[in-house]
């Protein structure tokens, strides 16, 4: 999860970074904008990864799933992430709402990486001796 962190706090920096560059009407660099993709799609394979470890790991352990709010927070994580992607992806000079929208659903996804991440504290304590 703390991989999954890292990346959202450097997408949000190359965000943040893009939208001033814009504003300003200065010039964005070259790799900007890739990188910014790259690291996009490193958290939506760190965000599977992570439903398949919690997944198997759960089955393994107790042999079903829905026992925990963990559950519905992690597929709520996933959904914005993916979410988010989409967006990104309509992003153009004919579609202006999709800036909006995948700004929107990134700061909602804070909170759902906030809630994950309490909800898996809990989790894990119970794998602690």
């Amino acid at each position: 999860m703390g991989l999954s962190w890292l990346a959202y706090l450097l997408l949000g920096v190359s965000g943040l970074w893009m939208r001033s560059l814009r504003q300003n009407e200065q010039i964005r660099p070259d790799w900007l904008r890739p990188a910014h993709f790259l690291l996009g799609l490193t958290l939506a394979i760190l965000v599977l990864v992570l439903l398949a470890i919690g997944i198997v790991g759960t089955l393994g352990e107790y042999g079903k799933l829905g026992h925990s709010v963990h559950l519905i927070s992690g597929l709520a994580v996933v959904y914005l992430v993916f979410l988010s992607a989409w967006s990104a992806v309509q992003i153009s000079t004919e579609r202006l709402w999709a800036r909006q929208l995948h700004v929107g659903i990134n700061a909602v996804l804070l909170i759902g990486f906030i809630w994950v991440s309490a909800t898996g504290w809990t989790v894990v304590q119970k794998y602690l001796p």
